[in-house]
């Protein structure tokens, strides 16, 4: 299609459902368009380990905001490309449709798994039908090149927020100590990576630990 000049691709990452994000990436004419690019924190705990419902939440809070016009809401994409198979499809287009935006084309885009990942055996769904290119046709390389794009967001994205939940986590681990503590403790090494590391003489000087 010549009239797509803005296409916006969304892929989930997480690891046995936990630290669950939703990310969005965008393409236009001078290429990915970084600003353009959202992560979405699952926020409906059930959503957590499961795709479609990710993927329904992530598409709701990324429309409705550009349907209410609320704050620097992004315009809307000519193109909705979602990592999945069918199953993704239907749910993502049911979504897309409640929301009244029965326009904007949705493709999902199913990869196939293991060895075969990237040998062009994509198989792609649109309403209803399923699609598979040429090896060697340049809309499948194409196609393919925003996919990886996805990932690689998805995943740093993804990355980032187990990181964040891992230095949390470190203090929950140290025994004993409550929440004041443990906010004191913070406030004074500025980090729990920090508070790890600083030595159990130091961490006694901190006010309110005793």
């Amino acid at each position: 299609e010549n009239n797509v000049n803005l296409i916006e691709v969304y892929d989930n990452s997480h690891i046995q459902g936990t630290n669950s994000v939703g990310a969005l990436i965008a393409y236009g004419d001078e290429g990915f368009i970084k600003k353009r690019y959202r992560k979405f924190n699952i926020k409906i705990q059930k959503n957590e380990q499961d795709d479609y419902g990710m993927m329904r939440e992530v598409l709701n809070r990324r429309f409705k905001r550009a349907i209410q016009e609320k704050d620097n809401f992004l315009s809307f994409p000519d193109l909705v490309m979602i990592d999945g198979g069918k199953g993704q499809y239907s749910s993502a287009r049911e979504t897309m449709n409640e929301l009244g935006l029965h326009d904007i084309p949705v493709i999902a885009i199913a990869i196939a798994k293991g060895k075969y990942r990237n040998s062009g055996d994509e198989t792609f769904f649109h309403d209803g039908k399923d699609y598979k290119f040429e090896k060697n046709d340049p809309t499948l390389f194409f196609l393919q090149r925003i996919r990886d794009e996805s990932h690689r967001f998805a995943i740093s994205a993804h990355r980032a927020k187990r990181k964040r939940g891992i230095s949390k986590s470190l203090l929950d681990q140290i025994e004993g100590i409550g929440s004041i503590r443990k906010r004191s403790l913070l406030n004074h090494f500025g980090s729990a990576r920090a508070v790890e590391s600083a030595s159990l003489d130091e961490i006694k000087s901190v006010e309110g630990v005793e």
